[in-house]
């Protein structure tokens, strides 16, 4: 059973996730990419095909493409696949979703989900995905998420709503196609200013889907806590920390195939 991650009923959960159909170049250029460790532990040996689905604007099949695998990368918003095939051109990307990708039956060795899993319906997608990976392939859910376990950094993250900071015993829900499931955390920091923390903040779906006034607020608190409370200057150089959790999951022996 799933525990510890954010409670968003369906139709919220859609609500925010179409605040990510559009501003694709401003997503790519403010939101941090994965640390190679993430991929490194997720991708089994002798992987050589994988399917990225939510890939945005491609900030994890990068870590694909870099260790050479053939790539196929899956998102509901077209803007966000016109920059990644941008800066990946050698990738497949086409519009989709996790729980209908378009893509072939057991074609994959790997398909990961970064940063997406939880606007999916779990268990659909979860039969979707161990359709179109090969016979004991691999389900990697990946989550970038801010260390609130630094206190400075705790009480960033609800001044931008960082919402989606998992709880201790968050396990990720994934259905009955999926065994073996496990876990893996990086530690890393992102080197930002305080003006990339603010254009990160405008890029979280809490923000994307706010009114004006909600908006203003959120950027004035921001401004406020970086350079009056903490007492950054304007472009000063910043290490912000992050955990990286990896999940991976192996197709269960029969379970994939026509449904």
């Amino acid at each position: 059973m799933a525990r510890g991650g954010p409670k968003l009923h369906h139709g919220r959960r859609k609500e925010l996730g179409q605040s990510f159909q559009d501003g694709g170049e401003h997503y790519h250029r403010v939101r941090p990419g994965y640390p190679d460790d993430s991929a490194d532990w997720l991708i089994p040996a002798g992987a050589r095909t994988a399917a990225d689905i939510g890939a945005g604007t491609g900030k994890f099949t990068a870590l694909l493409v870099e260790r050479g695998l053939s790539v196929s990368a899956v998102d509901p918003s077209v803007d966000m696949l016109e920059q990644l095939r941008r800066a990946y051109p050698g990738v497949q990307a086409l519009a989709g979703t996790a729980e209908a990708t378009g893509l072939p039956e057991a074609a994959f060795d790997v398909v990961s989900v970064a940063q997406a899993w939880h606007w999916c319906d779990p268990l659909r997608a979860s039969t979707e995905i161990s359709r179109i990976l090969k016979p004991h392939g691999v389900l990697g859910l990946i989550w970038n998420q801010l260390d609130t376990s630094v206190p400075w950094v705790h009480r960033l993250s609800r001044i931008m709503h960082a919402g989606d900071v998992h709880k201790p015993d968050f396990r990720p829900k994934i259905g009955p196609e999926f065994t073996s499931l496990e876990s893996h955390l990086t530690r890393w920091e992102d080197p930002v200013t305080p003006d990339d923390i603010l254009e990160l903040a405008k890029s979280r779906s809490y923000y994307l889907a706010a009114n004006d006034a909600t908006r203003a607020k959120v950027t004035g608190n921001l401004a406020w806590y970086l350079h009056e409370h903490l007492g950054h200057a304007e472009g000063e150089p910043l290490q912000l920390p992050y955990l990286t959790q990896t999940w991976r999951a192996v197709r269960a022996e029969g379970r994939g195939g026509s449904r």
